[in-house]
């Protein structure tokens, strides 16, 4: 991937054998850790779990002006889930990165700017990152270890 002139020298030059072994599960590492985030989420909205209330959660986009609420909550908790299932396999990865872009947007720019930076206040910094790294993911694609590339097509 890299040549010799590009790639950087490692600190401890011993362990190099190791980072090339492990080259390639770190793309899938970040991409299924991104989609293992957001499954919960999904869980949490369309099915309830963990105090969880589709409901509420339309009731509370309606407040934050995203109507009709209910579509909303639903699109969303289906997203987080099964975007999120298909980010950890890799599949149809840019489509999925892409709406992911969209709604970290739309939640870092839209819904928690106005209570500042820090996550613990539920500030914009998660979403912020959160779409930084699915715009990294919608430009690169499922990479080696993934059902796109298995499928031998990437959108």
């Amino acid at each position: 991937m890299y040549d010799s002139i590009d790639r950087p020298r490692y600190l401890v030059p011993g362990l190099a054998g190791i980072y090339a072994a492990l080259d390639t599960f770190s793309w899938p590492l970040i991409r299924a850790a991104t989609g293992l985030f957001f499954v919960p989420h999904g869980l949490q909205k369309i099915l309830g779990f963990w105090g969880g209330d589709l409901a509420k959660t339309a009731e509370g986009f309606g407040k934050l002006g995203l109507e009709p609420g209910m579509f909303w909550a639903s699109y969303i908790g289906g997203l987080e889930f099964f975007g999120g299932l298909l980010l950890v396999i890799g599949l149809l990865t840019r489509p999925v990165a892409a709406l992911f872009v969209g709604f970290m947007a739309v939640a870092a720019f839209y819904v928690t700017i106005q209570r500042g930076w820090f996550w613990a206040g539920g500030g914009m910094e998660v979403p912020l990152y959160l779409m930084l790294i699915s715009i990294a993911i919608l430009i690169r694609g499922g990479g080696a270890l993934s059902a796109d590339r298995a499928l031998g097509r990437e959108i």
